[in-house]
């Protein structure tokens, strides 16, 4: 297990590559090969006529690995472009997460008040359980399980994180 140093900062980049295959592979190689770590990872085609993907990477590290895995992503081939959006400023970060409760009685209740209090939605339900959407920045997502967790969590799957820029700009 690593130990983080007061130094390390999380960072989300945005890749703008070439949709084609292997681009996945070859990113993710490059982690692995220099043992980054990859704390969420998704993945869009953004182009009408399907030829430009874009990756969101949420990474850790000091500045100085960051400016090096930025260097060494740009350097790759299919890659058009690698905006940090922690350092270039504002930006909006959201995920998905789909999370099982089961539990009957006052458990199941509170629940749906906890669902209610961070607008999660029931998607399915049975008797015995719930699964609930939630969308939001990791850290309400990461509250919600956290609360979940009490009442009867079963299962969570998460998308990882989305990332853009506010305002008119790109990324």
């Amino acid at each position: 297990m690593k130990i983080q140093s007061a130094e390390t900062e999380r960072h989300v980049l945005a890749v703008t590559v070439d949709n084609e295959p292997g681009i996945l592979a070859k990113i993710t190689g490059l982690f692995t090969a220099r043992g980054y770590n990859i704390d969420s990872l998704t993945v869009a085609d953004i182009s009408t006529d399907h030829a430009i993907s874009r990756i969101t990477i949420v990474t850790n590290g000091p500045p100085q690995v960051i400016d090096q895995i930025e260097a060494q992503l740009e350097r790759l081939v299919p890659v058009h472009k690698v905006t940090d959006l922690t350092a270039a400023g504002p930006h909006v970060e959201r995920e998905l997460a789909l999370i099982k409760v089961a539990g009957t009685g006052d458990k199941r209740v509170e629940a749906l008040r906890v669902a209610e209090i961070y607008r999660a939605n029931v998607v399915d339900t049975t008797t015995s359980s719930f699964v609930f959407e939630l969308t939001g920045t990791p850290e309400k997502v990461n509250s919600f399980i956290t609360l979940m967790r009490e009442l009867g969590l079963v299962s969570v799957g998460r998308s990882g994180v989305v990332g853009m820029m506010r305002g008119s700009g790109g990324a």
